[in-house]
């Protein structure tokens, strides 16, 4: 997600595409993004910084915390479920 935001209320379904998978942290053990592919995703605030990350729905992560950088996506469709 290029753009900052806020989370998005539900019922609504967010994809996003993966536009950066290079450089992952070191030490990082869990399923990672591929470049071109679109996730379906929720867009939450870090608990300290309140920045915008990108939670892939369906992807493992053991360590560190399953969140991706807001940079790394760009959103395609938001899809209202009501």
């Amino acid at each position: 997600m290029r753009k900052t935001q806020l989370p998005t209320p539900l019922p609504v379904q967010q994809f996003a595409r993966c536009v950066n998978d290079a450089n992952p942290p070191a030490g990082y053990v869990g399923d990672w993004p591929t470049a071109g592919r679109v996730y379906p995703v929720r867009v939450l605030p870090h608990v300290r910084s309140g920045q915008p990350q990108v939670h892939v729905l369906g992807f493992y992560a053991e360590r560190p915390y399953g969140a991706f950088a807001a940079h790394r996506f760009e959103e395609v469709a938001t899809v209202w479920l009501n």
